[in-house]
């Protein structure tokens, strides 16, 4: 279980500080816009479920309806962290991946393919500067590590949970607490809860109909309370939805599980996730001044076989000379299998401290499919090693086609503790995360028999005619932690601490390229072990509630990411073209560092003007001091992303990073509310870099940080009509650079959402209860354009994907 820190102390009363005993650092984030949350009576130490201030728990079908009711709900820290409730979550669209549900708050960049933001592939999310490898994600304190597509040591929030079994999520947008279970935690980290059973015996069914054959189907049973202190529940999950430019079915199942037991003021918690998902991926437009031919999009063929032969050249099996890098393939696909299982138990040893620990496991077998031309991206070539002198068309089957595969398998296990203790006016926390990692990854190539074709959906099976290469890593991560909150007075409290993140990786290739297979013609993936071992990284805070509704709060902290695992892609080490490049590497690089300084000022005001009713409102400023920035420079030009080069991973310098985040929520009689953030980041190279292939200067120092907005607007416009509750949503994303060097960028977009509840009196009765009818539209206006950018080179060929066109849903929930 990860740490949370409850501010229930006692009174303060004179005495020594004994909060220097953790030595400097930490943290607790900004306090609740309540007045009546600042100003707790002290109480006995509670075992914190979730976060410091419990995240409400709601039924699937929350009351009042699916509305974004309230953006900004305080968490008790000393750092900014903003909370979404289970409705929050759902406001968007029901069943939106709890991410996606984060891009109405400050500071919060997330673009996806999908509306649902489901899709992996192609997502792009920025916070404060710092992009979705550089944070930490956690389910229930489980750690989910750092997001990868290419999976190595975790999962997605939405394949670890089904989105109607959320809690909430919480935002912490500058830096993550310190005992959050991550090891890539650089800017922050979001942290998702899942919902404990329901009292009382309930079925809830939820149903989704919408564009482009969209079904999304959810039932949840409760069992309600039985025998001594049990409650559980049992869910499951079906969605299908096609492409909108292609036809392809995206979606899969899941299944949830959750026992609770209370026993006294012991809790037993136990949780498990099974989700399969497929989904065929959309491919990026290359954008560079050398592409003549660049498409609003790239529609895979699958499944008219007959007409992507037609497209090939039945000699060479190449694409369209005129569409350059942006040919099309016959289809790609994300398949992923997950079972994830954690055991929880919160033992109170007395009055004033709890022991609560939790161990976790995690299995997950996936494979990431691109069926495609062999006679483009100088696969001839690569293939030529294999099969030299032979008709690589009669070798593959006599299509022209092969499928290249990157099958992944992780098995990966740990145990977090954490004890809290009050003692006097502190309340004193120490922790310990403990992790095995076992994952693999192995690049295949299969023949595309011509009779016997395969599609996204299938499993690859058989003999591969090649095995280009195979990684195994085991990664053995260690984390302690301590810290303390000290009341010095009612309404001032400092928190310090600090952690230790320890690393130990092990990485190997049972089966190693062949001399001339990759580009640059590297002899041999590295092999070798990388230890690395930081043990004090502190934290340092203050909150003070200079009012009953005004309150100060600042922090300091330093945090690191340690090395990816990951063997042959990546920025590992265990991607490095020799084993002299890796021996280099092991013995000068350095961990990436950040630095983070975070202040704000929060407030909420009850007015009396027979309009307006309440005011939230929030203001925070933020300077990061990024150090020992990794970044993959290419040892030769890459050819095509099928087949690219081993590349030079190198130090290139720092990142400066300053922000405002200044938002607000206005309540108006009769339920009508406006929402409004308002976000301004600048994160800037401190240093020019050399490339790899020439030594030539890349003049990057001054530089935005490349696909990071420096300017983000949002608002949310709740407003009641009779029986029917809407909701306008208004996203606008600044220009994004799309080059190191910042010569070429994505215009900037503004979308809007809309949608509209209705509760169905005729239908709630003795059978069904909360009988709800939804409809949601995204993309009102059909905007087009680049939804997000994928930097490439230096300074000329970067990728986009496209807006999704307007899309509509229906959903009707109920229970009984």
């Amino acid at each position: 279980m990860r740490t949370h820190l409850s501010l229930r102390t006692p009174a303060a009363r004179p005495g020594a500080p004994f909060w220097a005993l953790t030595i400097c650092a930490a943290a607790a984030a900004s306090f609740g816009l309540a007045p009546s949350a600042w100003a707790q009576a002290p109480a006995p130490l509670q075992a914190a479920d979730t976060a410091p201030d419990a995240l409400p728990d709601a039924a699937v079908a929350p009351e009042g309806g699916n509305v974004l009711k309230a953006v900004e709900v305080s968490v008790k820290r000393t750092r900014s962290s903003t909370r979404l409730t289970a409705q929050d979550v759902q406001a968007l669209l029901p069943g939106t991946n709890p991410i996606k549900a984060l891009q109405t708050l400050p500071g919060v960049s997330y673009q996806t393919a999908d509306p649902w933001g489901n899709n992996e592939q192609n997502a792009s999310l920025f916070i404060h500067g710092f992009s979705t490898q550089q944070l930490g994600y956690t389910l229930d304190g489980v750690p989910l590590g750092d997001q990868q597509y290419g999976n190595y040591n975790g999962l997605s929030p939405q394949r670890a949970i089904s989105s109607e079994n959320v809690r909430g999520v919480l935002l912490s947008s500058g830096a993550g607490d310190l005992a959050t279970a991550s090891t890539s935690n650089l800017g922050g980290t979001i942290e998702t809860f899942s919902s404990d059973p329901l009292a009382q015996r309930r079925v809830s069914l939820e149903q989704t109909l919408g564009s482009y054959a969209a079904s999304r189907t959810f039932v949840r049973v409760d069992t309600g309370a039985f025998g001594e202190g049990n409650s559980a529940y049992v869910s499951f999950l079906r969605q299908d939805a096609r492409a909108w430019d292609f036809n392809g079915e995206q979606g899969g199942k899941q299944v949830n599980g959750k026992f609770v037991r209370a026993t006294g003021d012991d809790k037993l918690t136990l949780y498990f996730n099974y989700n399969d998902k497929i989904e065929p991926n959309e491919d990026s437009i290359v954008r560079s001044s050398t592409e003549a031919y660049q498409p609003a999009t790239r529609p895979f063929f699958y499944p008219d076989l007959a007409g992507y032969l037609a497209y090939l050249n039945p000699t060479t099996s190449a694409t369209p000379a005129a569409e350059g890098n942006n040919y099309r393939n016959y289809y790609s696909a994300a398949q992923r299998t997950d079972w994830l299982g954690y055991a929880k138990y919160d033992a109170r040893l007395s009055e004033r401290m709890v022991w609560t620990n939790q161990a976790y496991y995690h299995r997950d077998q996936g494979a990431g499919l691109v069926a495609g031309p062999i006679g483009v991206a100088g696969l001839p070539g690569l293939f030529g090693v294999y099969f030299p002198n032979q008709n690589l068309k009669q070798v593959f089957g006599n299509s022209g086609i092969a499928l290249r595969t990157t099958e992944y398998a992780i098995h990966r296990g740990g145990v977090l503790s954490r004890l809290d203790a009050e003692l006097d006016d502190h309340h004193l926390q120490a922790g310990l995360w403990v992790e095995q990692n076992r994952s693999s990854a192995y690049r295949r190539w299969y023949a595309f028999d011509i009779n016997n074709p395969t599609s996204p959906y299938d499993k690859p099976t058989g003999h591969p005619l090649i095995t280009q290469y195979g990684s195994e890593i085991d990664n053995k991560v260690v984390q302690l932690y301590l810290q303390d909150a000290w009341t010095v007075q009612p309404g001032l409290t400092l928190q310090a601490g600090f952690k230790s993140s320890l690393q130990f990786a092990q990485g190997r290739f049972p089966v190693q390229q062949k001399a001339g297979s990759i580009t640059g013609n590297s002899p041999a993936l590295p092999e070798g072990k990388i230890d690395t071992r930081r043990w004090f990284l502190p934290q340092i805070g203050a909150v003070w509630d200079v009012t009953a509704r005004d309150q100060l709060y600042a922090n300091v902290q330093q945090n690191l990411r340690q090395f990816v695992t990951y063997g042959a892609g990546g920025l590992s080490p265990w991607s490095l073209s020799s084993q002299a490049g890796f021996d280099l590497f092991k013995a000068t690089a350095k961990p990436e560092t950040s630095v983070t300084y975070d202040a704000g000022y929060r407030i909420k005001r009850r007015v009396d003007s027979g309009v307006l009713t309440e005011l939230d409102a929030q203001f925070s400023v933020y300077h990061v001091d990024f150090h020992n920035r990794l970044l993959q420079i290419a040892s030769t030009p890459v050819i095509s992303s099928i087949n690219p080069g081993n590349p030079i991973l190198a130090n290139v310098g720092g990142v400066s990073t300053n922000g405002v985040d200044i938002s607000g929520t206005l309540r108006f009689a009769g339920g009508v509310s406006f929402y409004n953030a308002v976000s301004y980041n600048r994160s800037v190279y401190n240093n020019d870099y050399q490339t790899g292939a020439s030594g030539a200067t890349v003049a990057t120092q001054g530089k935005q940080v490349p696909g990071s907005p420096q300017l983000l607007e949002k608002f949310v416009l709740t407003l009641p009509v009779g029986g029917v509750e809407a909701q306008l949503i208004g996203d606008y994303v600044g220009k994004r650079y799309a080059t190191f060097t910042n010569d070429k960028q994505v215009s900037s977009y503004f979308l809007t959402s809309l949608s509209l509840t209705a509760r169905l009196p005729m239908l709630t009765g003795e059978l069904l209860k909360d009988a709800k009818l939804r409809l949601t539209v995204s993309n009102v206006a059909n905007k087009q354009g680049d939804l997000n950018v994928v930097v490439g080179s230096a300074t000329n060929t970067f990728n986009t994907y496209p807006i999704p066109p307007r899309q509509a849903y229906l959903t009707f929930s109920t229970a009984f």
